[in-house]
C-alpha cells in the first residue's frame, strides 16, 4: 500500500511493516494455541503487485505454526490475471496457507466447518453471504463463516442490495447454523450487531486517519455461551490527527512538548489542524517546528490547504529586522495585505521574517 504523505524512506519501511505484521500474527496465533488463522479479505492491497511483495508475504506466511485460510476481496477478488490465480502464487503458495476459492466447507479441525464466501469480481451482486446464512442447517459442531463487505447495520445507504443483511446472519446465529461471522473491509476493529459472534478484525496496521483502533489481530474462542473474542496488538504503525489553537508564544510551546512527547516518530504520520491568529515572529516559529518535526516523524501534513493560522504583524517586529530599500518596501506592502485578511502575504511575512531572522 502506498500513501502519497510518506517519503520514499519512509514508504520503504511503512511496506516493511505490512510484511513483519503478518509474523507477528503468526506469533500471537502460536501463543494462544489456536488451531488457525483467517484472513478476511484484501490479503494484497491489489491483483498488480511487485512480485518481490508477494513472494515476501508468502514466505512470512509459511513461519507461521498454524493453518491459514487466505480470503479473495474486493481489492484482490479471484479473477483472471488475479495474484490468486498466477503461477507466482500457486508456485510459491507455503504448505499451511490454503485459499478459500468457493464456499464449500473446509474441517480445519475436525469439529469445526469453516466457510469462506470469496469475491470472484470488482463488483459482485446480491447479498452472497445473507443467502448462505438462509441455506444453512443448524450443526452440532462449530460453524465459522468468513466473508468481506459492507454490512447494512449502520450504513449511509442501508437498501443496497449489494450489502451484508445482519438480520439475515444474526437468525442464522439464534437457529445453531453458525457460531461465528469473521469479516473483512473495514479497516477499524468492530463488533457487529447485538450477537457478539460478528467482528471486523480492521487493519493489522494503520493505514489511514479515518481508522478507529486499527492494528489489531481478533483471538476468538468458540463455546456453548457464544465466542469470546479478544483483540491483541499487532501493529506499530499509527496515523494520528490532532487540532492546535495557537494565540500567542504559550500556546506554540504546547504544540512543541506535545510534538516533542509523541512516542514511535518514525512510525507515525501526523495530520495537523491549526488555527488562531498570530505574530509574524510566532508564526516563523510555528514553520520551524514544523520542519523539525518533519526530520523526525514518518510525515506531517496541516489539514485543509495550510496551517490555518492568521498573521497580525506589527511594526516592531519589522523594525527589529533591520530591512532597508526593496526588502523594507516589499515587507511593507506583505503586511498591509496581511492585516487585510490575505493569507498567501501572511505565509511569505512569516517565510521573509525566517529567512531574515536566521541569516542574522
Amino acid at each position: 500500500m502506498w500513501r502519497e504523505q510518506l517519503s520514499q524512506e519512509a514508504q520503504a519501511r511503512f511496506a516493511g511493516a505490512r510484511v513483519e505484521v503478518i509474523r507477528r500474527i503468526g506469533e500471537v496465533a502460536h501463543r494462544v494455541g489456536a488451531s488457525f488463522a483467517v484472513v478476511a479479505g484484501d490479503v494484497f492491497e491489489s491483483n498488480l503487485l511487485d512480485p518481490a511483495v508477494v513472494r515476501r508475504s508468502l514466505d512470512a506466511m509459511a513461519e507461521a505454526e498454524v493453518p491459514i485460510y487466505l480470503l479473495p476481496g474486493n481489492h484482490d477478488p479471484l479473477q483472471p490475471g488475479g495474484i490468486f490465480n498466477s503461477p507466482l502464487f500457486r508456485a510459491r503458495c507455503p504448505a499451511n496457507v490454503h485459499l478459500l476459492f468457493d464456499s464449500e466447507p473446509r474441517r480445519p479441525v475436525p469439529e469445526l466447518e469453516l466457510i469462506g464466501v470469496p469475491w470472484l469480481s470488482k463488483r459482485p451482486v446480491g447479498d452472497p453471504v445473507g443467502e448462505l446464512c438462509q441455506r444453512l442447517q443448524p450443526t452440532a459442531g462449530r460453524r465459522v463463516v468468513v466473508a468481506h463487505g459492507a454490512v447494512d447495520l449502520g450504513s449511509p445507504d442501508p437498501g443496497n442490495p449489494n450489502l451484508i443483511r445482519v438480520s439475515l446472519v444474526e437468525k442464522a446465529i439464534q437457529q445453531g447454523c453458525l457460531d461465528y461471522l469473521a469479516l473483512g473491509d473495514r479497516h477499524s476493529t468492530t463488533a457487529i450487531g447485538s450477537s457478539g459472534a460478528i467482528w471486523y478484525s480492521g487493519t493489522p496496521e494503520a493505514t489511514r486517519f479515518t481508522e478507529v483502533d486499527p492494528g489489531n489481530v481478533l483471538v476468538v474462542e468458540l463455546g456453548d455461551a457464544g465466542p469470546q473474542v479478544t483483540p491483541h496488538r499487532v501493529g506499530t504503525w499509527a496515523f494520528v490527527s490532532q487540532d492546535f489553537t495557537i494565540s500567542g508564544r504559550e500556546d506554540l510551546e504546547r504544540v512543541s512538548k506535545w510534538l516533542e512527547d509523541q512516542p514511535a516518530k518514525e512510525r507515525t504520520l501526523l495530520r495537523l489542524a491549526v488555527q488562531g491568529t498570530v505574530s509574524v515572529q510566532v508564526a516563523a516559529d510555528f514553520e520551524a517546528r514544523l520542519e523539525e518535526a518533519r526530520s523526525l516523524y514518518a510525515g506531517v501534513r496541516l489539514a485543509g490547504s495550510g496551517s490555518g493560522l492568521a498573521v497580525l504583524p506589527d511594526d516592531s517586529e519589522l523594525l527589529d529586522l533591520g530591512l532597508s530599500g526593496f526588502a523594507e518596501a516589499a515587507a511593507d506592502e506583505l503586511r498591509t495585505r496581511a492585516g487585510g485578511g490575505d493569507k498567501v502575504a501572511a505565509d511569505a511575512l512569516a517565510l521573509l521574517f525566517r529567512l531574515v531572522r536566521d541569516q542574522a
